[in-house]
């Protein structure tokens, strides 16, 4: 059943007449009359309001990249437009047309929305809720947001259906060669091989193997900055603790900007499922807990821009700056260096040559549907390894988890121990190196190492998912703040003396707990020095990073 059938009075709801009075104190402008039949707004245009329908009805649709429509309500007095998409000004994903009899509606541009959901808890709460509901819908019915048009599992579609899926947009995949409408398609656009895999985005935009930030721009992920903004927090990352940054800091009032070059939830967001963060107790997936804090982040005023990388922290003048890489350096009184760590990689000849073509380092829905049924290799013994194994041994026949130790004890957490124990489908392989990968376009066979006995053991396995150790991502801040000898970013009483002298610290005080070498630079989560690699810890640095911010502004 759809979620219309489940909860449409959540994704529908009707405001009484004390509601609908409630809301029109922060409308945007006057209420405005439009023919029947007139388009009101429609699919990829950026900074649509939210219309409350106080007069007629507004038939609202989805429509693709192929231009396929279809109806998905009609919407009557006291009922309103508009998804998450709303909460920042972003593309719209559906179209809305006046009803027969005309409409009569009062708009609500996105900061008037975001006032509304704060100034009214209780009109607020409905809002919010159908919001979030809505975007859901629209991924889980289809029919809606881009067409991905490529040859399937191959790694630049792999690619581009995880930025999508990561980023919460819904997508539709068709086969280049054996889908009827994907092979007109490549074949009315005169498209070659090499050119593969189409996005046809839902304004009507077709772009040829495009990158993230080529599709981010197309379907209006990425806000159009004032590089004469001058912000009081920037953020980079948006995991779980540049997340919980973004939302303390801009509830109280400052504001705030938050980069990513990928999606937003970080390696936590390509979790299966996290079962020890407080509050739910029968766990909830990565990309549930990063999609609510994303919203969140909007609702109180964020600015988030996915797809864009900081390359370099200016740091020697009278304030700072974070240079973007294919734009202007953003200036900020204070930065949050949150920018988490990545997986290790491991040191096989042939490695680049079978990235997102049967090497992974996330184990989402996608990587899944990928390896339905076959044997799949874990490589790592730490708890997003255990995640995903479980994850995984849900849809693969078998997964082998690989790891050098003689168990799991010291890196896993106990109750994930236990799910491996008593999964017939996963079989661990304790002493054991992965040597070789062997294949050609796609990994095709593999040869690990029992390292006990110097025994050689080669299978046919097209799945590796590789999950070992963490890597700072800290290239970007080269000689700006103080590192450790693995790169992961000093602050607080990590910071020596020395360390103090060298890097020229300006102040009688000592650094604050999470503050770096540099006066009013944080660093929260998995990308410091000492941090305890969790959740719940990453999210904690990130709000208590707000505190420290506040008393630097102060200063």
């Amino acid at each position: 059943m759809s979620l219309i059938d489940t909860r449409g009075h959540q994704l529908f709801p009707v405001l009484d007449a004390a509601q609908i009075a409630t809301a029109k104190r922060f409308a945007s402008g006057a209420a405005q009359k439009f023919a029947p039949g007139e388009t009101v707004y429609d699919v990829g245009t950026r900074n649509t309001p939210t219309w409350l329908v106080l007069k007629g009805t507004i038939d609202i649709g989805r429509r693709d990249g192929l231009n396929h429509e279809a109806p998905i309500a009609t919407l009557g007095i006291g009922q309103f437009t508009g998804e998450v998409g709303q909460l920042s000004g972003r593309a719209t994903l559906a179209f809305g047309r006046a009803g027969p009899d005309g409409l009569t509606a009062v708009p609500f541009d996105a900061a008037h929305v975001r006032a509304l959901v704060v100034g009214s808890a209780d009109v607020g709460e409905t809002l919010m809720r159908a919001f979030i509901l809505r975007r859901v819908g629209l991924i889980q019915d289809g029919g809606a947001g881009s067409v991905l048009i490529g040859r399937p599992g191959a790694p630049e579609l792999v690619r581009l259906q995880g930025f999508l899926s990561r980023n919460g947009y819904p997508n539709t995949v068709l086969d280049a060669a054996n889908d009827e409408e994907g092979r007109a398609v490549v074949e009315r656009l005169g498209v070659q091989p090499e050119d593969l895999p189409l996005m046809l985005c839902p304004n009507g935009t077709v772009l040829k193997r495009p990158s993230d930030i080529e599709a981010g721009v197309c379907l209006g992920i990425t806000p159009e900055l004032d590089p004469q903004t001058l912000y009081d927090v920037a953020v980079v990352g948006a995991g779980p603790a540049g997340l919980a940054t973004a939302v303390y800091a801009a509830s109280e009032g400052l504001s705030v900007l938050v980069l990513d070059q990928r999606a937003f939830g970080g390696q936590a967001g390509a979790s299966a499922r996290i079962e020890n963060y407080l509050g739910f107790p029968t766990g909830i997936s990565g990309q549930e807990l990063a999609s609510r804090a994303y919203v969140q982040a909007q609702k109180f005023g964020a600015e988030i821009m996915i797809a864009k990388t900081a390359t370099q922290l200016t740091c020697g003048g009278q304030r700072y700056a974070v240079r973007i890489d294919d734009g202007p350096s953003v200036p900020a009184r204070t930065v949050i260096i949150a920018t988490g760590a990545e997986y290790r990689q491991p040191t096989l000849a042939n490695l680049a040559q079978f990235e997102g073509a049967g090497v992974y380092h996330g184990a989402t829905f996608v990587e899944s549907q990928l390896c339905s049924r076959e044997e799949v290799i874990v490589v790592g013994g730490g708890n997003a390894a255990g995640q995903a194994a479980v994850f995984l041994a849900r849809t693969a026949s078998r997964v082998h988890m690989l790891i050098r130790s003689e168990g799991l004890a010291a890196t896993m957490s106990r109750y994930l121990i236990r799910r491996i124990e008593e999964s017939p489908a996963i079989v661990l392989h304790a002493h054991v190196d992965l040597v070789a990968l062997e294949g050609d376009a796609h990994l095709e066979r593999v040869q690990w190492r029992n390292n006990i006995t110097g025994v050689v053991e080669a299978r046919d396995i097209r799945h590796v998912f590789f999950m070992i150790g963490a890597v700072p991502n800290t290239r970007w801040l080269e000689g700006c703040v103080v590192l450790d000898s693995k790169g992961f970013v000093k602050t607080g009483t990590d910071l020596s003396q020395a360390d103090l002298v060298a890097a020229h610290w300006p102040l009688t005080r000592a650094p604050f707990v999470l503050e770096t070498s540099l006066p009013g630079v944080f660093a929260v989560g998995d990308v410091r020095s000492s941090s305890m690699k969790r959740v719940a810890s990453a999210v904690g640095e990130g709000a208590s990073a707000v505190a420290l911010v506040h008393q630097v502004l102060q200063q």
